[in-house]
């Protein structure tokens, strides 16, 4: 770091005010990012390459079938040997919670940084403008000439193949998408075979557009006039939070460097505007964090590419906290940060309730119905009859045989009521008849238990119901 850092003469809070001043680009200006390695690049396809789950998960088989497969229609999600049915919706619910809290713990400790390395807009978009640079320029002068260039066959068929593979990719993404909802392998037999659903072709054709609109034209667009995170994020920022910044107190007064310049009287940064280049969203880092830095941290490759060259020590631009670089404090420890810590107690819960969810899912749902109208009869041999009615839903990819009895309340016989076949994934409503002498029946009231139990199964499934009676 140079003797700018301790010089006692410059105020740091004018340093800041002198460069938050930056303009948002209204989509009059195209983005043409320059590519360059580092370590944040290399962090970034990693996270990228996550996606490739989106295309070849719905092509996993297990037992026979698709691994995963949320089947809509059938109203059940199929995950390897686990079925989930809407009446374990709630661990959908927990699960959307835990995602939605860890995005926002991520943002307090280090930003955006789902935006800058997973973030569907953005990962498609620099796939999208990867295969435009290698077609058409991988820099902003090369796309220039390229584009300016008179008409040619030449020029016309890259720009038919740029816009065929942005087209192609988009398809895959529809289909894949699509996929998650049907059997994969059927789906691709109903598209050759022109047997695919209306409603299948909307959504491939929805997601076919959109992806070619939003990856190939509007790009950064969406991240600054459509995606409501990132209005978002400035209230998940505090002081303690590191981010991608620009140490202006090393970097100021910035010139442009000459031979023989000596860094001791003067600002480290060279202003080549390297940063700049390869921002996927065009911005200035070195005027301040801004609304459109997605974190994605390609500044700082460029930023240190610099550093090595003009034999500077690197970090002029690097994740720091707003405390960090404006106080000279060190960040307050996870532990000691009151907002994390409560971001943490909620994904430790919702993660215990998901956890809980799978390992107690019950192969059956039970329910036991007892009809008010009319609440007993008296039958002719002086016993009591109440009337339930009986649902049950077979939770398991097996046909099963339920076999039913009656505890809780002595001399009490089922009728209408002993087995019970159900397929799986279907649930029959069943009238059962309960009859008990006069002579046992002690009150009004009296708690009785349905109990069945699976053939060729320890499953056991019970529900606590009631048994009414006249006043005595």
């Amino acid at each position: 770091m140079s003797e700018v850092k301790n010089n006692k003469n410059i105020n740091i809070d004018d340093i800041y005010e002198d460069v938050s001043e930056w303009r948002i680009n209204t989509g009059d200006i195209k983005i043409v990012a320059k590519r360059l390695p580092g370590g944040f690049r290399t962090l970034k396809w990693l996270g990228m390459s996550t996606w490739s789950i989106f295309f070849l998960g719905p092509y996993l088989r297990f037992d026979g079938s698709q691994a995963v497969l949320f089947d809509l229609p059938q109203r059940h999600f199929n995950i390897f040997h686990v079925t989930i049915y809407p009446q374990d919706i709630w661990m959908l619910s927990l699960t959307l919670l835990f995602f939605a809290i860890l995005l926002a713990a991520v943002t307090s400790i280090a930003g955006r940084v789902f935006c800058g390395f997973f973030c569907f807009q953005t990962v498609w978009t620099d796939i999208y403008t990867w295969i435009e640079g290698k077609i058409e320029g991988s820099t902003p002068q090369k796309a220039m000439k390229f584009n300016e260039a008179p008409w040619t066959i030449y020029k016309l068929s890259l720009k038919a193949l740029k816009h065929s593979l942005w087209i192609l990719i988009g398809l895959l993404t529809g289909i894949s998408f699509v996929a998650w909802f049907t059997d994969a392998f059927q789906l691709w037999h109903n598209l050759f075979s022109f047997q695919v659903s209306l409603t299948a072709v909307i959504i491939i054709a929805s997601f076919t557009g959109g992806t070619y609109l939003f990856a190939g034209f509007m790009r950064e667009q969406v991240c600054f006039w459509l995606c409501p995170y990132a209005r978002l994020q400035g209230v998940m920022y505090d002081q303690d939070t590191v981010l991608p910044a620009y140490d202006a107190e090393r970097g100021e007064p910035r010139a442009r460097i000459k031979k023989g310049d000596d860094f001791s009287t003067r600002g480290s940064c060279v202003d080549c505007n390297v940063c700049v280049a390869v921002c996927p969203t065009g911005i200035d880092i070195r005027k301040g964090q801004q609304e459109g830095c997605i974190t994605c941290g390609l500044c700082i490759d460029a930023c240190d590419s610099i550093m090595d060259k003009t034999n500077q020590p690197r970090g002029l631009v690097r994740y720091a906290s707003y405390k960090e670089l404006a106080h000279n404090e060190p960040v307050l420890p996870l532990y000691k940060r009151f907002r994390v810590i409560t971001y943490g107690l909620i994904l430790l819960l919702a993660f215990s309730g998901i956890v809980y969810g799978f390992t107690h899912l019950s192969p059956t749902e039970f329910q036991v119905i007892h009809q008010r109208q009319p609440l007993y009869v008296l039958l002719s041999d002086g016993s009591i009859q109440n009337k339930y009615t009986i649902k049950v839903l077979n939770k398991t990819k097996n046909t099963i045989k339920i076999h039913f009895e009656i505890e809780g309340l002595e001399g009490a016989t089922l009728r209408g009521l002993s087995d019970m076949v159900l397929e799986p994934g279907k649930m029959t409503p069943v009238t059962a008849l309960v009859r008990v002498p006069t002579g046992k029946l002690k009150k009004e009231l009296i708690p009785i238990v349905f109990k069945g139990k699976v053939d060729n199964s320890t499953i056991v499934i019970s529900y606590k119901s009631i048994f009414m009676s006249p006043k005595k």
